[in-house]
């Protein structure tokens, strides 16, 4: 596994909190506002959350911004314009915190999803004014941060939970499932009687995870009887964990306990999907 994942996780934890002491090199940058200079960008359009990240030429990151959105379900763009409006707000968002223009970017797609929908991925970009110069399945594009060789990289985002499964350092198997994050929300909302919202408040709020743990376990343990059925056949002996719904407390345990399996929880896994997209860019 990356030597340097501590690190690269902890600096980018830090840079989505609004932290940034990188400056453009003023002879690179262009009076159109267009900077001459290597950055790599990347956008994941999740069901939950909406990220957009920048590292600059050695795969660092230097600026971002991410936010909560429904403009995707499962994989699929549901609310098209709603998408491009977030985006280029962000895109904004982020030039004012670099000084310069972003032209392109790179993005990711569940594995599985028809070609369509990976078209329609682009097209968000596109519509944003990102010149989209890279597509992904998002497993592959954690495991560009990750850098494993062998064992299971399980993506559990708000939607789906995608598996894939790496030998020699080569994806060797690839599925995706509905169950996710928003499945937490609506066990939440029903066993509390509050609204799909104030679910969602409810999970992120560090006070209220232990008391609704038992509440949500069981959606954890499907997820990992989903990832028990996807490596049958197959050599696993570590799964590593990626993904904003990972974040819960407990879940690389819970994980563990269903599949038998060494579960490793790197970091902040909301950011090692949208990191090892901008490294496609």
């Amino acid at each position: 596994m990356n030597p340097n994942l501590s690190d690269l996780l902890t600096r980018t934890d830090s840079i989505m909190s609004g932290a940034n002491g990188w400056h453009p090199d003023p002879d690179l940058l262009l009076p159109s506002g267009i900077y001459r200079g290597t950055v790599h960008a990347g956008v994941d359009l999740g069901t939950a959350y909406t990220v957009l990240i920048v590292l600059d030429e050695n795969c660092q990151p230097i600026a971002g911004e991410y936010q909560f959105a429904e403009v995707v379900r499962d994989g699929l763009v549901v609310d098209f314009v709603g998408a491009v409006d977030l985006l280029r707000k962000m895109k904004s968002k982020v030039e004012e915190k670099l000084g310069f223009t972003l032209t392109s970017a790179a993005t990711a797609y569940p594995p599985g999803v028809p070609q369509a929908e990976v078209r329609a991925t682009a097209n968000v970009l596109y519509g944003a004014g990102l010149d989209c110069t890279g597509l992904i399945d998002e497993p592959t594009a954690a495991n560009n941060v990750l850098q494993i060789q062998d064992g299971a990289i399980v993506d559990v985002g708000g939607g789906t939970t995608g598996i894939a499964i790496f030998e020699n350092g080569k994806v060797v198997y690839t599925a995706d499932e509905p169950t996710g994050g928003t499945h937490f929300s609506l066990v939440i909302a029903g066993s509390t009687g509050s609204t799909f919202e104030e679910a969602e408040a409810l999970k992120k709020n560090p006070n209220e995870q232990t008391r609704l743990f038992p509440v949500i376990r069981p959606v954890m343990e499907k997820v990992g009887t989903i990832i028990n059925r996807h490596i049958q056949g197959h050599q696993v002996e570590r799964i590593y964990l990626v993904g904003g719904t990972c974040a819960y407390p407990g879940m690389d345990k819970v994980v563990q306990e269903v599949t038998g399996i060494e579960t490793v929880l790197p970091g902040n896994p909301l950011f090692v999907t949208p990191l090892g997209i901008a490294m496609h860019n």
